[in-house]
């Protein structure tokens, strides 16, 4: 069973959270704010377990029946707070799953424990009902709210919780993570580290998906033809990405590396540390054929890109954007 100490990374949110539980001073709401994949989820379940379990340890000792219930997702006192509508959390979710039912005792542990994923997502309304219960607490009631943005919170909420912020993990420790536990080799490491930028969960997704895979093979073969290429085949090329379950931004991240890839070879001409070394000869000639600031306007024109997607601009307009900027620099 996994506990505090397969957290990767989070050195000061594991302190303050083992910390908590050692000086018996649990508070009863926290925010982990971090982005997507970046192994939210499972910190608070270990937290939950650890709270829950019946040898009172500073890890779940994996043996106990709360501990047995919590890993086949069958403990009475932690609840997952559901939703029904994919894109927000109603007032009626909070009322019935935590409002209504916080009042109720813990069913057989210290602890009740009620696990908000996607915190983000919760209504005004629902914020404001969920405020009630924070502001007059039973002392066993325990509220974690996982979210991607803090700031979409009502202040009111966040002040009355312990906000913990998940930090990028450092690139050798996923890397090791990746090589020694999930056996991945270096060369396929090493691109899901660079793609990763300090999400271990995101590099693990990634190092077992045939998809990244595949979507890699592509954006590769367009970036080594696309000045050959017109805009419509370019922005055709890049639809044909949601056949896989990748995300366009992933898509665009892979497009980043490659020019980052271009940008250090310029600097360098050293093609050790780059990430697409076994595509050496076709970033030798972009780094050749294209300028300093060409490339900075690029990857400046990517971030615009993926802003503006999640923005829901027009897809095929942001696409063109993007890839006339690409061809013009």
């Amino acid at each position: 069973m996994a506990g505090f100490q397969d957290i990767y990374g989070q050195e000061a949110m594991k302190e303050h959270l083992q910390n908590a539980i050692r000086l018996g001073k649990v508070s009863h709401a926290y925010i982990i704010n971090g982005e997507r994949s970046s192994g939210k989820e499972f910190i608070a379940r270990i937290f939950a377990k650890t709270l829950q379990c019946e040898r009172g340890g500073m890890d779940p000792c994996g043996e106990c029946h709360s501990c047995k219930q919590a890993e086949s997702g069958n403990q009475p006192d932690i609840i997952r707070v559901t939703h029904e509508k994919p894109n927000s959390i109603g007032v009626e979710d909070i009322r019935s799953q935590v409002n209504n039912d916080i009042v109720i005792k813990p069913y057989s542990s210290p602890y009740k424990i009620y696990i908000i994923n996607e915190g983000e997502k919760m209504t005004v309304q629902a914020q404001n009902a969920l405020l009630k219960t924070l502001e007059e607490p039973p002392a066993y009631g325990v509220i974690l709210i996982l979210t991607t943005n803090v700031e979409a919170l009502l202040p009111t909420i966040v002040s009355r919780c312990v906000v913990l912020n998940m930090k990028p993990v450092r690139d050798d420790i996923v890397r090791k993570f990746l090589m020694e536990d999930l056996q991945i080799p270096d060369y396929k490491a090493n691109v899901c580290v660079a793609f990763a930028r300090g999400n271990i969960g995101r590099a693990k997704m990634l190092a077992s998906s045939e998809d990244f895979d595949n979507v890699k093979e592509e954006a590769v073969t367009l970036l080594k033809y696309i000045r050959d290429m017109e805009i419509s085949e370019i922005v055709a090329a890049i639809k044909k990405i949601s056949e896989y379950k990748l995300d366009v931004t992933d898509y665009l991240d892979i497009l980043s590396i490659w020019y980052r890839d271009v940008l250090l070879f310029k600097a360098t001409n050293d093609a050790n540390n780059l990430i697409f070394k076994e595509e050496i000869k076709y970033i030798r000639k972009e780094a050749d054929q294209r300028s300093y600031e060409g490339i900075e306007i690029i990857l400046d024109a990517l971030e615009k890109a993926k802003s503006r997607l999640s923005a829901n601009v027009n897809f095929d307009l942001t696409m063109e954007l993007l890839f006339l900027t690409m061809k013009e620099n």
